[in-house]
């Protein structure tokens, strides 16, 4: 029963959050502050999945940086989004669109949709990435997993942040997020802690398009270890 009334208010919530937040982004037409409004509305839901979530920004963000972040489920709309800053805008499939409700919203708050079935220009939007974070002063947040991980653990990366990253010459500020697989039971009502935390940021000026591999090799294992760490931290404090 508690799981039905749970379901049934998110998505009365979610429908409201994309309506409202579709109006207020077309006053603002793809303001990139945009997605970080519609990111902290979805972030306030946390407690209705009976969540306590403890975020952890830096003192001082850099002001254009590429941000990426382990991409765990369907809660990550309610814990890690909540992370995303003004001026940073999401780089996501461009079938998103279609989604009822939230594909509108995702485009008129100014994301930026990738074709991923036509890789050259996927290749070419990673320049266009580069472009955009200096000509407009905006910040990229991005998932190089590419997919959920659905409990798989951190997956291997895609290098395509971190070319945009070299391209434009902008530190990768990684953002990690506790364990929630298999963590979440929507007929409990306490459902533990949740840490978002906004690690250092990760200079790139010693890497090229040549050894990108190496800088996404690097940043995979400093989250992995982080994640890990945070989990230890939540089983602790039960």
């Amino acid at each position: 029963m508690l799981k039905l009334a749970r379901v049934i208010l998110v998505v009365i919530c979610c429908i409201l959050i994309c309506v409202l937040g579709t109006i207020y982004s077309f006053i603002r037409f793809r303001n990139p502050s945009n997605v970080g409004v519609m990111a902290r509305w979805f972030g306030r839901l946390h407690p209705l999945f009976g969540l306590k979530l403890d975020y952890r920004f830096l003192p001082q963000a850099p002001s254009r940086c590429i941000y990426i972040g382990n991409h765990q489920n369907n809660y990550d709309m309610v814990t890690i989004s909540y992370m995303v800053l003004p001026r940073t805008v999401s780089v996501g499939k461009k079938s998103l669109i279609w989604v009822p409700f939230f594909g509108i919203l995702y485009w008129v708050t100014g994301n930026i949709l990738l074709d991923r079935d036509n890789r050259s220009k996927a290749h070419s939007t990673m320049s266009e990435l580069a472009r955009r974070i200096n000509d407009d002063n905006l910040s990229i947040w991005m998932f190089p997993e590419g997919t959920r991980s659905r409990g798989r653990g951190l997956l291997p990366f895609k290098t395509g942040a971190f070319h945009a990253a070299v391209a434009a010459g902008v530190p990768i500020v990684p953002v990690v997020c506790s364990t929630t697989h298999n963590k979440i039971d929507l007929n409990r009502w306490d459902n533990g802690k949740v840490i978002c935390e906004m690690m250092e940021p990760i200079d790139v000026s010693a890497y090229t398009k040549d050894n990108v591999r190496e800088l996404a090799n690097y940043c995979h294992d400093l989250m992995a270890r982080r994640i890990a760490e945070l989990d230890a931290e939540v089983a602790e404090g039960k």
